[in-house]
């Protein structure tokens, strides 16, 4: 009885095959890592964005007023300095205004942010809020 094993060329084959396959699969998970990694930094820059955004309709509650401008800064998130820009644009509608806030780990990275946010907000707020809740409590004693 004869017994049968891999022949020489078998044996080659396999390892050219093994060859092959190795290096695309490394290089497979190191672009999975890299695209997850990319995409932590988008989500960690859109909350930047909205928590700048937020900051904002805040202030403007706060002061009655917004204008058009540009502003810059950095805000720290998660121990990283994050790079924003707000550039608030009037718009052909009346009383509305555009605001683009930008979001970068680089300051030299501002024509290609991370993330992009864009809003509009109302330039008129001197109006009336008292029918909303928002003013003085009617005096019970008043005519």
């Amino acid at each position: 009885m004869r017994v049968r094993g891999f022949t020489l060329v078998e044996v080659m084959v396999a390892l050219a095959i093994v060859a092959i396959a190795l290096p695309v699969l490394l290089m497979t998970l190191s672009q999975q890592t890299d695209d997850t990694a990319y995409l932590r930094d988008k989500t960690f820059a859109q909350m930047v964005a909205a928590n700048k955004l937020a900051e904002m309709r805040l202030v403007i509650g706060a002061t009655r007023s917004v204008q058009p401008g540009k502003s810059n800064g950095v805000a720290t998130l998660l121990d990283r300095d994050w790079h924003w820009w707000v550039q608030t644009l009037p718009t052909p509608m009346e009383n509305l205004l555009r605001v683009e806030i930008s979001v970068a780990l680089d300051s030299d990275l501002q024509d290609q942010p991370l993330y992009l946010l864009t809003a509009f907000m109302n330039s008129d707020l001197a109006e009336d809020n008292s029918q909303l809740g928002f003013g003085p409590p009617d005096d019970p004693n008043d005519p």
